[in-house]
């Protein structure tokens, strides 16, 4: 059974349905938990007087929505061994494989689409690129 799960989350309603069930397996196989959130760089541009958010204020406010998404997905995980971290990424599909690597986590749970998901067809495009190259199984909710 699996030891480690890692669970990404954006704060949408279904990626809550993706931390659920993956709290419930770990419940089930006594695995831990490992919840991640991505957070988006600071969109420089060619004119940096002209930013409407400092770059401070923008990465402050950007880990204060990933940290409270986290620590509600912790939370929910009440009871069992529940790690949340925050990283930066340009990629959200490049840190999550990151993430799992570094925490040597045998199973990814993620929603089918996250906020991107109106978008795209059949699958929200980080987890199809999750899927696509990820040595790791993954379980993808809908």
């Amino acid at each position: 059974m699996f030891k480690r799960i890692l669970v990404p989350t954006d704060g949408s309603d279904i990626t809550a349905k993706a931390v659920k069930t993956a709290i419930g397996m770990a419940r089930l196989s006594g695995a831990e938990l490992f919840v991640l959130a991505v957070k988006e760089p600071f969109p420089y541009s060619a004119i940096s007087e002209m930013q409407p958010v400092p770059p401070q204020e923008f990465f402050d406010a950007q880990e204060r929505v990933a940290a409270a998404r986290v620590q509600a997905a912790t939370d929910e995980a009440a009871g069992l061994t529940a790690h949340g971290h925050t990283v930066e990424a340009l990629h959200p599909w490049e840190a999550i494989l990151d993430h799992a690597k570094t925490q040597n986590c045998d199973l990814i749970v993620m929603a089918s689409h996250g906020r991107r998901g109106v978008t795209a067809l059949l699958l929200g495009s980080e987890t199809q690129k999750v899927l696509t190259h990820s040595t790791l199984p993954v379980l993808v909710v809908r």
